[in-house]
């Protein structure tokens, strides 16, 4: 490092694991082959010499085949309060050349360890900033390694159950496998306004990293947890069209289904605390329409893209479950036989059945 390299990042977190165990995870050969990446990547291998002058080396996989080598040198090790070593990439996205120094210090803290990590010696703010995401995923995976509840201590969905779009976002996690907390949340109340400025449900933290809208959601649950992809496969057209169904249920069928017709019975506000009719009928023909195109894009398969389930069937099952509740919903899904086993197949799926609702 030389002396115009003063540019560093700190960050804390909370890991419910006692110190001894955190520090060995920055010192333990398979520890670190176990949590040190980024989400969406893998350690295709990893080496530590844990004494003073001893050697570290982590290769880093991406999906893309991409290799990210992290390495460096033991500069002291007090177990459980404090290590320090340096750091240079091998190969990535800096110059060898550029050697920084990580600093962590551990304390304890509610049945727990505070972790916090100095890194600093980067030559300006622009190097310093792009390491940030990647410091906040990569201790997001240390905490699903040495936390007990695993991902469901670092991954939370917030949002009210009842909601279609909160439920394909569970849906999406629990066909991953991964582990989550639910934190139910009102639209517009103040824990959701803290992650979404619109006030709009669901939200998804990952550790300190927060997403709001659910296709963005889904995007983030598919590049950052393994399990089976929720893409369509067979490429580009594939993708493509996965990505009209999606449009075409969030800016269409969901208007017509849901705000128009689903909702007028759950949050009646006609004469009387009863179902606006007027708004109900209007709505009917639409959900008619979109009924009939879904019938011809199933056709004999179960999904809409291809023999796969993708991101376009979680988005579109919880919509035509509450469709199907009602009276004239329940009549025209009667009158499409490929969308009732589309649904019905989709409906046989396990995550469906661990995120049903509690509508009383």
């Amino acid at each position: 490092m030389t002396q115009a390299a003063t540019f560093q990042l700190e960050m804390d977190r909370f890991i419910r694991a006692p110190r001894e165990k955190v520090f060995d995870a920055f010192t333990s050969q398979a520890a670190l082959a176990a949590w040190h990446c980024p989400r969406g990547m893998s350690v295709q291998e990893a080496s530590a010499d844990a004494r003073v002058g001893g050697k570290y080396r982590v290769v880093m996989l991406g999906r893309d085949g991409s290799r990210h080598i992290a390495a460096g040198q033991y500069q002291e090790l007090n177990r459980a309060d404090y290590l320090a070593y340096t750091w240079y990439w091998e190969a990535g996205s800096l110059p060898p050349e550029l050697e920084t120094l990580i600093e962590v210090t551990l304390t304890d803290e509610d049945s727990g360890t505070r972790l916090h990590m100095r890194h600093s010696g980067f030559p300006d703010a622009q190097t310093r900033d792009s390491h940030m995401g990647g410091w906040q995923s990569v201790f997001n995976r240390l905490n699903d390694y040495l936390d007990p509840k695993g991902s469901a201590g670092t991954v939370t969905v917030i949002g009210d159950p009842r909601s279609s779009y909160c439920r394909t976002v569970r849906m999406a996690l629990e066909e991953k496998g991964v582990a989550y907390t639910l934190q139910p949340v009102p639209p517009h109340s103040p824990e959701i306004l803290e992650h979404n400025p619109f006030g709009r449900i669901p939200a998804l933290c990952d550790g300190p990293i927060a997403f709001y809208e659910t296709r963005a959601i889904l995007g983030y649950i598919e590049e950052a947890f393994d399990g089976p992809s929720l893409l369509p496969q067979w490429g580009a057209t594939a993708h493509a069209r996965g990505e009209q169904w999606i449009s075409v249920i969030n800016c269409h069928a969901y208007d017509a289904m849901v705000r128009r017709y689903v909702l007028q019975y759950i949050f009646p506000k006609g004469k009387d605390g009863q179902p606006d009719r007027a708004v109900i009928d209007a709505a009917v023909p639409d959900i008619a329409k979109h009924l009939e195109v879904l019938e011809h894009a199933y056709g004999s398969h179960d999904y809409l893209v291809g023999s796969v389930m993708s991101m376009a069937d979680l988005i579109l099952a919880p919509i035509l479950a509450y469709v199907g509740m009602f009276p004239e919903g329940a009549e025209l899904l009667a009158k499409h036989p490929s969308v009732q086993r589309a649904q019905a197949a989709i409906r046989a799926r396990p995550s469906f059945a661990a995120t049903q609702p509690q509508l009383s």
